[in-house]
């Protein structure tokens, strides 16, 4: 299947030449950063929540407490998700022309409940083992009441735009020559050596799942 077209809320009208509408390019940006920013109207004022997300194919997921009113009044409205990676931050030679290097997505449409304990224990299984492989059948089993518990959202990514800015600065021709040092600062996220929790029973190993995670 061709990938849809940019609607009206997706089309990038700033710089522009930055945009991306194809699948792949926006599979991998979400692939890479679990974090997203999901924007909504709430009593009539924006609210934008940091949340974890993960997806599953040819839609976008995340989670949270079913008595949280962020996911009650998100449940069946517009919503827009952002997720953002930072890659660099770049000097110019004039104030204005500094900028970043990133990655990002926007997902607009209305967000979906998941219903039914066994799709969203499915859902949370898929979520825990795309980042920790393995590790769900290592847990403690989860419960009837955590089900009960846990709301989980969805979007389609049928509206769905990514952005990227990369490179060196641009400064014009009349600027190159100012004595004034220009150039990137890569961004790169680290993971830091695991740190057990301090009641850990002894004799428990670091798994793999935790050594070889990567975000980015």
């Amino acid at each position: 299947m061709p990938d849809p077209a940019p609607s009206p809320r997706t089309r990038a009208r700033r710089l522009n030449y930055k945009a991306a509408y194809d699948r792949p390019t926006i599979d991998a940006i979400l692939d890479a950063m679990p974090v997203a920013h999901v924007g909504h109207i709430v009593d009539g004022f924006p609210v934008v929540t940091p949340t974890l997300h993960w997806r599953e194919g040819d839609r976008i997921y995340w989670h949270g407490s079913s008595a949280s009113r962020m996911q009650k009044r998100a449940t069946g409205e517009q919503v827009c998700v952002t997720v953002t990676l930072t890659d660099g931050m770049v000097l110019a030679r004039s104030g204005l022309e500094h900028s970043v290097n990133y990655r990002s997505v926007m997902v607009f449409g209305r967000a979906e409940v998941v219903e039914g304990p066994e799709a969203k224990a499915a859902h949370l299984k898929t979520m825990m083992e795309q980042m920790f492989p393995g590790r769900w059948d290592q847990l403690r089993p989860i419960t009837a009441q955590e089900l009960k518990a846990t709301r989980i959202l969805s979007l389609p990514l049928t509206e769905a735009s990514a952005k990227i800015s990369a490179g060196p600065p641009l400064d014009p021709p009349e600027d190159v020559t100012w004595p004034v040092w220009a150039g990137v600062l890569p961004i790169r996220l680290t993971m830091g050596t695991p740190e057990p929790a301090p009641d850990l029973a002894p004799g428990i190993a670091v798994p793999d799942h935790a050594t070889d995670y990567r975000i980015g």
